[in-house]
């Protein structure tokens, strides 16, 4: 009986040894790094704790200032800040091309909440070589609400005659405005890169812009005021900007016909030992729910369809979220996607003649 007992005591000793191991062992770490401000709480809420606390994981949030110098280094030197990066879509792809990030097999992606596998389920563009996307932003039409008739159309927008008063454009970058002129002159969607390669596309979308005689903001914000202070009656702004005006003290209609949309996205620093966790992560955060999630709390649309149905009214302020998300299908029914790559390769090329048009 005595060897009985002392077996039972070791059992029970070894046991509460492993026990006190496993709950006190230092948890393997994931570092995501991501943006200050309302967005990368909304991701720290919605997708980084959950994580963690399902897959027993220390997230750990860094901030970045999008510059991709900082990437470079990381990767030359192979010590890195993050194990995950929240892109905007523009640097994700200048990344890649320059070989910063790691390739991401987009078969591995869950199906949506309702069945949907992920090919099918995320927006057109969202899925790229090295980066998935997780949260839509866009470039939108807004109208001043002491407008009697309520324009809806890109081409309300055009129309000076039917819509008297000035329109407000930003100035900071061709992109948006060439693309905006173009579908507004008729260019199919599928045309309009292709119509810029051409000395007769970049003349009518130039021209399509020179006869709207808009005032040239600063940017986004800038073309804001301007509506908000009556010295123009349209404008074109990012759809965040629009939802942060509403909560202070000017709410504009929006026009979201022919929005110009492009993406947040997650990737993976090429070299990156944890890639592995990583992958999971991007996995679980690109998921309906913790997509979902983001969009409670901030105003950009998910990267996937079927989160839509799971997105909340904003935990603070109780207010519905739906009608301001991109990807809302009610207003993404002529959404534009922005092709970053070309931007990328013919950029520089327009600026000269960009910078003549909005000195005048």
């Amino acid at each position: 009986m005595r060897r009985s007992l002392l077996l039972v005591i070791a059992v029970l000793l070894i046991a509460g040894i492993a026990a006190l191991y496993w709950f006190s062992r230092p948890l393997p770490v994931l570092t995501v790094t991501t943006w200050a401000g309302p967005y990368g709480r909304a991701q720290a809420s919605a997708q980084m704790r959950p994580y963690g606390a399902e897959r027993s994981v220390d997230v750990r949030l860094a901030q970045w200032d999008g510059k991709i110098a900082e990437l470079e280094k990381a990767v030359a030197s192979a010590k890195f800040k993050g194990d995950v990066i929240d892109f905007e879509l523009p640097r994700a792809v200048e990344a890649c091309e320059k070989g910063l990030l790691e390739k991401i097999d987009a078969g591995s992606l869950p199906d949506g909440a309702d069945g949907v596998p992920a090919s099918a389920d995320f927006v057109p563009g969202a899925i790229g070589p090295c980066w998935i996307g997780s949260m839509v932003y866009s470039q939108v039409m807004i109208f001043s609400p002491r407008l009697k008739r309520r324009p809806a159309t890109l081409s309300d927008f055009f129309d000076r005659q039917k819509f008297p008063g000035r329109r407000a454009l930003s100035r900071a970058s061709p992109k948006y405005n060439l693309e905006l002129a173009l579908l507004a002159d008729g260019v199919a969607p599928g045309g309009v890169y292709k119509a810029l390669e051409t000395p007769e596309g970049l003349d009518r979308a130039f021209n399509k812009l020179r006869a709207l005689n808009p005032i040239w903001a600063h940017d986004s914000i800038g073309a804001l005021r301007w509506l908000a202070n009556g010295q123009a009656v349209m404008a074109t702004a990012l759809n965040g900007d629009v939802y942060d005006s509403s909560r202070k003290d000017f709410t504009p209609g929006i026009i979201w016909d022919h929005q110009l949309y492009e993406f947040d996205v997650f990737a993976i620093p090429f070299g990156n030992p944890n890639k592995k966790r990583a992958l999971d992560f991007i996995a679980f955060a690109t998921g309906s729910g913790p997509l979902a999630g983001v969009a409670s709390w901030v105003p950009y649309g998910p990267a996937r369809r079927s989160a839509l149905a799971l997105v909340k009214n904003n935990p603070d302020l109780g207010t519905p979220m739906r009608p301001w998300l991109p990807t809302a299908p009610e207003n993404f029914r002529h959404a534009f996607a922005v092709d970053d790559a070309w931007w990328r390769a013919h950029e520089a090329g327009l600026t000269s003649r960009w910078r003549e048009l909005v000195s005048r």
